[in-house]
């Protein structure tokens, strides 16, 4: 695929990443809402590998400015995890169990490892307080993103993408 066409798809991808994004929010626990853009994030990081990182970054940054929110450090380090990770697994896969573990796997490090750390060395919150609300936010996570994993990949067996 020509660059030209990329860098035109993972635009797409960031818009609607965002748009998701601002869509359907389940408040759940805290400040913690479900988060449709994951979708995307997934779809991409399995049709793109670790290019589709770039959709989930700049996704959740510019729609955390976007909504009046400051800039999302600990978040954007552990979604560059998260699709570099599940970015350069998923694509190896042609087991759609194993590309789901893989993602579950992906989010659990990204978000409840990685964004738990950071947030508590940043903002010096006790590391159990941030672990209990991020591994909501992990499953809150997770689920729309195997789903994107799976729509893309059915998607994909049909012909329809690729």
């Amino acid at each position: 695929m020509k660059s030209t066409k990329k860098i035109t798809y993972l635009g797409i991808g960031i818009a609607l990443y965002i748009v998701l994004s601002f869509t359907v929010k389940i408040p759940l626990f805290n400040r913690i809402k479900t988060d449709l853009g994951y979708i995307v994030f997934g779809a991409y990081c399995n049709l793109f590998g670790p290019l589709g990182t770039i959709v989930g970054v700049i996704g959740c940054i510019a729609g955390n400015l976007l909504a009046g929110g400051s800039f999302p450090l600990a978040w954007a380090i552990g979604q560059a995890f998260i699709g570099f990770f599940a970015g350069a697994l998923i694509p190896k896969t042609n087991n759609l169990w194993i590309k789901l573990g893989i993602t579950v796997i992906a989010v659990l490090i990204g978000i409840a490892g990685i964004k738990t750390v950071l947030e508590s060395v940043l903002f010096r919150i006790p590391l159990a307080v941030r672990f209990a609300s991020n591994i909501v936010a992990f499953a809150a996570d997770a689920v729309p993103m195997m789903i994107g994993v799976w729509m893309s990949e059915r998607l994909s067996k049909k012909g329809i993408l690729r």
